[in-house]
């Protein structure tokens, strides 16, 4: 179910780095290098389709954009704040 702007903006402040951007919650991932950010793209791509809820990823060098939306739903539901979550997790042994 699609969140309201409320609980978007409340649950936010507990993501550090997340912002909302349009129907989803977006942050940029800085890695050490391109085998790092790669590397963090395959786990979260496993992860991702393990929960069958897949985020938008840009990738540029050592930096990634990482987006989760419920296109499905027109927004962003508690499935998107958990891929924001274990995106964090993910990320955190790949990090510069």
């Amino acid at each position: 179910m699609k969140l309201s702007d409320t609980d978007i903006d409340r649950r936010l402040t507990g993501l550090a780095g997340w912002s909302r951007r349009g129907d989803g919650l977006t942050k940029l991932f800085t890695f050490k290098g391109f085998p790092d950010a790669v590397a963090f793209i395959t786990r979260l791509a496993f992860d991702a389709e393990a929960a069958d809820h897949h985020p938008d990823l840009q990738v540029s060098y050592r930096k990634v954009t990482v987006t989760w939306s419920t296109h499905d739903e027109g927004g962003i539901t508690e499935k998107d704040f958990s891929g924001a979550q274990q995106s964090d997790r993910i990320a955190s042994g790949f990090l510069a």
